[in-house]
């Protein structure tokens, strides 16, 4: 991190087919080697499958998912004295979505199935309903923090 300056946070374009700057973050996010137009097609086709499954609009249920992963709290672990006290901190609004699109992918890579894009809509669809390997670890992060409440007066 620098001294000196502050540094500028590029705003990203929003994508070319929804026109929103939350997909541009997860094909980003999704996107291995510079291949940008896989991830894309990873994304698109996922939020297509999740339309045709549930007949409602793709990209809100997208949006839902998203923000139903999203974490409130988190634990960081903070050294006073020569112990380490796991102590719950708030979550920046751009690191929850970040957390929130990071763990969307890893357990959709995780999930069986056929393609990513399959895997990828079913863990939306599951994400959109509160329920699923994302909204577990959501929920596990919201525990660990509730369990160390105690330690919050060594927030910093």
């Amino acid at each position: 991190m620098s001294r000196r300056i502050r540094i500028v946070k590029r705003q990203a374009l929003p994508d070319f087919r929804f026109g929103d700057k939350l997909v541009t973050q997860f094909v980003s996010c999704l996107m291995k080697r510079g291949k940008r137009a896989v991830a894309e097609r990873i994304i698109y086709s996922a939020i297509d499958t999740v339309e045709k499954k549930t007949g409602q609009e793709g990209l809100e249920m997208f949006r839902k998912a998203v923000n139903n992963v999203k974490p409130v709290l988190e634990v960081k672990s903070r050294r006073v004295g020569g112990a380490t006290y796991q102590v719950p901190v708030e979550v920046r609004a751009n690191r929850r979505t970040a957390l929130a699109i990071r763990w969307m992918i890893a357990f959709s890579a995780a999930r069986s199935g056929k393609s990513m894009a399959e895997k990828l809509a079913a863990e939306i669809q599951s994400a959109a309903n509160n329920e699923g390997a994302s909204i577990k670890k959501k929920e596990d992060t919201h525990k660990m923090a509730e369990a160390n409440k105690a330690f919050a007066h060594f927030r910093w």
